[in-house]
């Protein structure tokens, strides 16, 4: 009798029965997807493991766990960039417009040194967020060296996650075999590449909060901002109030901010998807208002998140102020 694979033992931790079963340990989690990484697992195993961590839900520990296992297969290790602001974006298919770039390019403007980094996304009927980031001429990097030379000449830059750890890019290409999401949807937005002390992220629904936060935590970064965001990206919902879980110096603060208008039938998914349409947004030419106040909330966070010494009112306040006084013929 051969013996069983040493994959088999994290298959059987999350496999046994009703009873019997656990969660894996941060070292678990980490030497499993270390495995899996470095194509030392059957293919019958990797969708097991995969499937069976998603039917009993992940945890914050195990996704931790995996997060460092995937910096351990960045393409260059050892890279160094001073970014304040890691902006992860990893939603797939976008049936509205990323509005979230304008807020992005409007926080880099104020000094602040923005990476984001994801995934390419669906793009026929979709409005994936690479386009929208070229038509306000955003550098898209090829690996972690020319991101972080990039960032000497301007403060918002993209990296591909296929530039910077493919091992990781290949699971996302899993899901139409598999036919759901998995953990690599989770853990891929905490990668966090050039340990930015200060992390936004939007989650598609709010049970996912809590579990970036326990993975935050984990991971000890000091600063974050976590929300429901439109599409699961960073973009706040002005017509509702937004629950945000933030982390201020490693302490956990809840936050409650209020819906920013009185409006509640705007259609997202009936936007123009077109690329082009988030430039005349910037130049003034597009008269949408729910989505300008998109921009300028999402924008207020993220102030809020960088100076905890500013309330919601005057955060969102600022937020408009830097909207109102943007060059608006900038990239014309």
């Amino acid at each position: 009798m051969t013996a069983d694979h040493p994959f088999a033992e994290y298959i059987r931790i999350l496999g046994k029965g009703p009873k019997m079963w656990r969660d894996l340990t941060f070292e678990e989690a980490c030497d499993a997807m270390d495995m899996v990484l470095d194509d030392r697992v059957e293919p019958m195993q990797l969708g097991a493991f995969l499937l069976l961590l998603r039917r009993k839900g992940e945890t914050g520990t195990e996704l931790a766990g995996m997060v460092a296992a995937a910096q351990g297969h960045f393409l260059e290790q050892g890279i160094e960039a001073a970014v304040d602001v890691d902006w992860p974006s990893y939603a797939d298919r976008h049936r509205q417009q990323p509005w979230f770039i304008l807020a992005a390019r409007l926080l880099a403007d104020q000094g602040y040194k923005v990476l984001m980094h994801g995934i390419a996304g669906y793009s026929e009927n979709y409005a994936p967020t690479r386009p929208g980031l070229a038509v306000f001429h955003v550098k898209q990097a090829t690996s972690l060296s020319e991101a972080a030379a990039a960032l000497a000449e301007d403060n918002f830059v993209y990296l591909g996650l296929e530039h910077f750890c493919p091992a990781v890019q290949a699971l996302f290409e899993l899901r139409p075999i598999l036919g759901v999401r998995t953990a690599v949807n989770t853990f891929a937005r905490d990668l966090n590449p050039f340990h930015a002390p200060y992390q936004l992220q939007g989650v598609f629904h709010p049970p996912y909060q809590a579990l970036h936060l326990a993975t935050a935590e984990t991971l000890g970064q000091p600063h974050v901002a976590i929300f429901k965001g439109g599409g699961g990206e960073v973009l706040r919902n002005p017509m509702k109030p937004a629950q945000i879980d933030a982390l201020v110096g490693g302490e956990y603060v809840p936050e409650i901010w209020p819906a920013l208008t009185g409006e509640t039938t705007y259609k997202w998914r009936e936007e123009d998807l077109a690329p082009e349409q988030l430039l005349r947004m910037w130049q003034g030419k597009l008269a949408l208002p729910v989505p300008e106040l998109a921009i300028t909330g999402t924008l207020a966070v993220a102030l809020k998140m960088l100076d905890p010494s500013l309330d919601c009112a005057a955060a969102d306040v600022r937020a408009r102020d830097i909207w109102e006084s943007r060059d608006r013929r900038r990239f014309d």
